[in-house]
């Protein structure tokens, strides 16, 4: 019998975009593989792939204790029903209720702690509340993925993890042959174009974006700022259609929507930037650089291990505009020669470092050490 692998992550748009590569080594070595996920329009694509789907209801907002429990509830319906040989978390909701579900179950679990979004970045008594829950969800893990040392500290220093369960991963990893460098055409002479991909929350430091497109464009009018990514996402720090159209109107900022393959995007751009406030491994800064493409980015957990200042792109103080706009402007200065340089470090750092091999590897390790022990000592509920 092949064994059976749950992944589970907080919408099926993040399963498709950040773990395909993992997914398809997977069914390639005849794992059977259940995504379990909120449905959304990248539901059939995984369904595509040669995954059993299994949609969850799940609120991504916020804690809310009677939801969180009902949630707990869905995940232990489906893992008693179906039974996983290993149970893989991702993002915070599945990391705790899912991981609490699989425990109960006797399930081994791997989590991967892919950034500790907006409950980190600000310090309230929901912190609290969520360093408690990650505590008790992840004691009994087989392994806890982290994406960044910064990470892994400050769960060490805080005691929810112990050291022997956690190991560092390069990011999610990057498909080397499917993000390949594109010589950049431009059809207006002088012409310099920013982007920023992402979702559009206040914690990727889209305004602080904002703000320093606005200033470089009232000196710079051949500088062009566009902005890629979802609108309306279930989180407390997302933009608003408004202040979006807003700045559309103004004329500071293009945007460009949602896009299932930013290749096109990233090839037609200059630099590629996020001022973010706090990240595990970005991977629009890994797709960003496989293609060639300087960066500049906050000196943040998450961004500075993508970024090396100077020589891949230019790392600016975090909620900073002005340091910001003096970075981006530094990039509009450059020769086109001295921005290809810079990108091209950058891909030279992702073939040596960020590989998604080495991420693939990694997981297939974790689960043949689950397998031993499950056919030693079975699985203990």
């Amino acid at each position: 019998m092949p064994l059976k692998i749950a992944i589970s992550i907080s919408s099926a748009w993040n399963i498709v975009n950040c773990r395909a590569g993992l997914i398809r080594s997977l069914l390639g070595k005849g794992y059977d593989v259940i995504a379990i996920a909120p449905r959304d329009s990248h539901a059939q694509r995984l369904i595509d792939m040669g995954c059993r789907f299994i949609p969850i209801e799940m609120d991504n907002k916020g804690i809310n204790p009677f939801a969180d429990v009902a949630l707990f509830s869905r995940y232990l319906y489906i893992l008693t029903r179906e039974r996983p040989d290993a149970f893989l978390g991702y993002t915070i909701k599945p990391n705790i209720w899912g991981s609490l579900a699989a425990q109960a179950c006797g399930i081994p679990v791997v989590n991967n702690i892919s950034g500790l979004g907006t409950v980190f970045i600000r310090e309230t008594w929901l912190t609290s509340v969520v360093r408690t829950l990650y505590r008790t969800a992840l004691a009994r893990s087989h392994i806890v993925f982290f994406q960044n040392e910064d990470d892994r500290s400050l769960f060490l220093q805080q005691e929810i993890v112990t050291e022997r369960r956690t190991a560092l991963l390069p990011g999610s990893g990057i498909d080397l042959g499917y993000f390949l460098p594109k010589k950049l055409e431009r059809s207006i002479k002088n012409e310099v174009r920013f982007l920023l991909i992402a979702r559009l929350l206040y914690d990727k430091g889209v305004v602080e974006y904002v703000r320093a497109a606005r200033i470089l464009r009232a000196h710079h009018p051949k500088i062009k700022c566009a902005l890629l990514g979802f609108l309306d996402v279930e989180n407390r720090t997302a933009v608003s259609h408004d202040e979006v159209e807003g700045w559309v109107r103004e004329g500071i900022i293009e945007y460009l929507g949602v896009a299932d393959d930013v290749r096109p995007h990233i090839a037609g751009a200059d630099c590629v930037v996020l001022p973010s406030y706090r990240e595990g491994t970005p991977r629009t800064l890994l797709e960003a650089a496989a293609m060639g493409k300087p960066i500049v980015a906050t000196d943040v957990p998450g961004c500075r291990e993508v970024v090396e200042h100077g020589r891949t792109g230019l790392l600016c103080r975090v909620r900073d505009v002005h340091d910001l706009c003096e970075k981006m402007q530094m990039i509009a200065e450059m020769t086109p020669l001295e921005r290809e340089t810079l990108g091209a470090a950058g891909r030279v750092k992702m073939e040596r470092e960020f590989d998604e091999h080495l991420v693939i590897n990694a997981y297939f390790e974790a689960l043949a050490e689950i397998s031993t022990v499950t056919a030693l000592y079975g699985k203990v509920a």
